[in-house]
């Protein structure tokens, strides 16, 4: 398997570890940074090569793949004396999986271009639990030969691979994956309560729901957490609510209106704002548990 192109991973957290190590099992040499020590261990334990730097992480790649969790850690991981363009060998892929700015994509494959590095965006949907079955979508900015080459990789991280365009365009696809999913995911939490307050069994009716027009992957996905509150984190309130200001900027930049997918943006600050930043974004449910007037998390 030693004719596999060498990987170096920047960023190991909820998305990032599983992804890496599908990579390994996948007999990818991969070589990970991140500023966690357990998860350089996680990584280590799964087959991979813990780095002491960026720098030392992207020196021998003939790959580099990025997953971090905005437009701010990724200029702060690719630029600069050691960011990834001054320390990658000329001709290296960068490949961006984290959702961030369009415009920041499309300024990065700029900057890599002046140093003979290739740039892909690359951002995902499925969640956690997408990255660690390995059945991610995988919307891809960039140019075809580069998108060519990153396929076989790709295909060993998602089950849909897409290029959508040049240098952003994943990006903007991805905006628009977050602005359905957030909208799905209040729309299911007010039927929830609603189905509740009707003193209806929920288990039962989601299942009947599911089965018609209504279903969807975010109901499939999330409805163990709506019946069993729980939220833990698969795609942190937090992170949703920085892409839904990049899909209502985009929007509002290319004229477009989003009069729902703007309320729901409100609903996600709001949950934010109240403290709820660190749980799954099914946690929508407390949200419209507060306005409905009984406790949270009952």
């Amino acid at each position: 398997m030693s004719n596999l192109p060498k990987i170096a991973w920047i960023g190991l957290g909820i998305m990032g570890s599983p992804m890496a190590e599908n990579l390994i099992k996948a007999g990818y040499p991969v070589t990970g940074f991140t500023l966690e020590s357990d998860k350089l261990e996680r990584l280590a334990a799964a087959g991979g090569t813990a780095a002491g730097s960026i720098a030392e992480a992207v020196a021998d790649a003939d790959i580099v793949i990025t997953m971090v969790p905005a437009s701010p850690q990724v200029e702060a991981i690719a630029y600069g004396p050691d960011g990834i363009l001054e320390n990658a060998r000329p001709h290296t892929l960068l490949i961006d999986m984290s959702s961030i700015t369009p415009q920041t994509s499309i300024d990065l494959a700029q900057a890599a271009a002046a140093k003979s590095i290739r740039v892909l965006d690359a951002p995902v949907s499925g969640g956690e639990a997408g990255a660690l079955e390995a059945v991610l979508s995988i919307m891809v900015g960039g140019d075809q030969a580069d998108f060519d080459a990153a396929r076989p990789l790709l295909e060993t991280l998602g089950k849909t691979i897409v290029r959508c365009g040049p240098h952003g365009s994943g990006q903007t696809v991805k905006a628009a994956n977050q602005l359905i999913v957030a909208v799905n995911i209040q729309a299911c939490a007010e039927a929830v309560v609603f189905l509740e307050k009707s003193g209806v069994d929920l288990t039962a009716a989601l299942d009947v729901l599911a089965g018609g027009l209504a279903g969807s992957t975010v109901l499939a996905r999330k409805k163990d957490n709506f019946t069993n509150r729980d939220f833990r984190p698969g795609f942190r309130i937090d992170l949703h609510h920085k892409d839904m200001g990049i899909v209502t900027d985009a929007a509002r930049t290319v004229g477009a209106a989003l009069p729902v997918g703007t309320v729901v943006a409100g609903l996600v600050a709001s949950l934010r704002a109240q403290g709820d930043g660190g749980l799954d974004h099914s946690a929508l449910l407390r949200g419209v548990e507060r306005l409905s007037g009984h406790p949270t998390g009952h």
